[in-house]
């Protein structure tokens, strides 16, 4: 049965009451990369620091899928964000008018290897299903970029979140399709980004509906994804590897709620992880994507709450991005009502934990 009038008022007026982000043990800073722009949405940030600092890609123009949605930047430079500008777009060829055939952009993901240049891959196409991988590289910590080069067919690159660089120098990407079903798969190149090599489908265990890994690596040499949910009142599913990404464990389920939206990970210089994630289901309040958390854990499966950055009933904040720095600071971008990029800093260490019982956010 529906909810009257009333209930409705009742079950937003129940959500709690949110204390800027910077007054939380452990927030260093929180700011928007832009105020205004030429695009009416955006969505979907990423985050990378380099010798000149760091820099933010997202995709914008007037809503997802759009034709006219494409690639935007800003770098911060002297302690501010520079005005966005695009560096991407899905024009393929001019039609019999001479006007551009234009596909949307998605899903930026912005990685600096430990030897080259920046590396900015993205997609492009009319839809997740049928869209394909793009790359562009930046020899100057991303002031200006190289024409885009379209991935081999069955390649995609980091489908949303960094991917990570093994011992022996091999970038590995968490990669997914969402055509006949959602599936995961690994893709790995070893000379950034020239010739790619990727594994098949993981298994799904239980019947799994995931797609979007985010990596954590273990002190043993083990490497653990956690993914995101099809289903509206899911968790996060993840898996397991011991040999460099090349074979997984069977997805199962990790206990973290999941309301079919993004997460981003890093594994602490001090060992621990840290995730970011909507930690809501479609049903209750908050729900959806109306409250973004923080997560921190020592082993990655027992979690512990660590910040709550966003709640806003009726609002969207998703899509995270987190990086740490070389000075130790945690950097966390995300989609902010799809207006804006925000941008949190963190200082893991001053971060107050406090227990994670079950599917339940403390107060």
């Amino acid at each position: 049965m529906r909810p009257t009038v009333l209930t409705a008022v009742l079950i937003v007026s129940s959500l709690p009451t949110l204390a800027p982000a910077s007054d939380q043990p452990g927030v260093v800073q929180e700011e928007f990369i832009f105020e205004s722009a030429p695009f009416r949405e955006c969505h979907a940030s990423t985050i990378v620091e380099t010798p000149r600092g760091l820099v933010s890609a997202w995709f914008g123009g007037t809503r997802e899928g759009y034709p006219d949605v494409g690639i935007w930047l800003s770098r911060k430079i002297d302690g501010k964000w520079s005005t966005p500008g695009e560096v991407a777009n899905g024009i393929q060829y001019a039609n019999p008018d001479g006007s551009p055939h234009r596909y949307p952009c998605w899903n930026p993901v912005l990685f600096l290897p430990a030897k080259g240049p920046v590396l900015l891959f993205y997609k492009c196409g009319p839809t997740p299903s049928t869209w394909w991988g793009m790359l562009k590289t930046s020899e100057d910590h991303g002031e200006s970029w190289s024409m885009a080069r379209r991935l081999p067919d069955g390649i995609l690159g980091p489908v949303k979140n960094k991917p990570i660089q093994l011992a022996d120098g091999t970038i590995l990407c968490g990669s997914s399709t969402e055509f006949g079903g959602w599936r995961i798969h690994m893709e790995w190149t070893k000379d950034l980004g020239l010739s790619w090599f990727r594994t098949g489908d993981l298994a799904p265990g239980l019947g799994a509906e995931a797609i979007q890994p985010c990596f954590l690596k273990h002190g043993d040499g083990r490497l653990q994804i956690l993914c995101r949910d099809q289903d509206d009142d899911g968790e996060l599913w993840q898996a397991f590897s011991t040999n460099g990404g090349k074979s997984w464990s069977p997805l199962e389920p990790s206990g973290l709620r999941n309301p079919n939206a993004g997460t981003d990970s890093v594994t602490l210089k001090d060992g621990r992880h840290l995730l970011v994630y909507n930690h809501t289901n479609a049903s209750g309040s908050p729900s959806g994507r109306e409250m973004l958390n923080v997560a921190v854990s020592h082993d990655g499966k027992r979690w512990k709450a660590a910040l709550m950055l966003d709640l806003k009933a009726g609002a969207e904040f998703s899509y995270p991005a987190v990086i740490q720095a070389n000075d130790g600071r945690v950097h966390v971008t995300y989609t902010w009502k799809r207006k804006r990029v925000k941008h949190v800093v963190i200082d893991p260490k001053r971060l107050e934990l406090r227990e994670l019982e079950g599917r339940a956010w403390p107060d």
